[in-house]
């Protein structure tokens, strides 16, 4: 069994919500704030990257 790589989200938001998606299957909501200094953030539940528009280039 394989496993998925974790998703990545482009955002423009400095503040974001995780829940995991997929209603009921998901995780509880998390609220995550990006850092300036990286400009990307990871979900401690699920790993989904979230990395704010004007860091795409270079935070992947």
């Amino acid at each position: 069994m394989t496993t998925q790589a974790p998703e990545t989200v482009i955002t423009d938001q400095m503040r974001v919500a995780c829940d995991g998606g997929g209603g009921a299957l998901g995780h509880p909501r998390v609220w995550l704030r990006i850092p300036a200094e990286t400009g990307w953030v990871e979900c401690p539940y699920c790993d989904k990257k979230i990395i704010h528009r004007d860091y795409a280039g270079t935070a992947e």
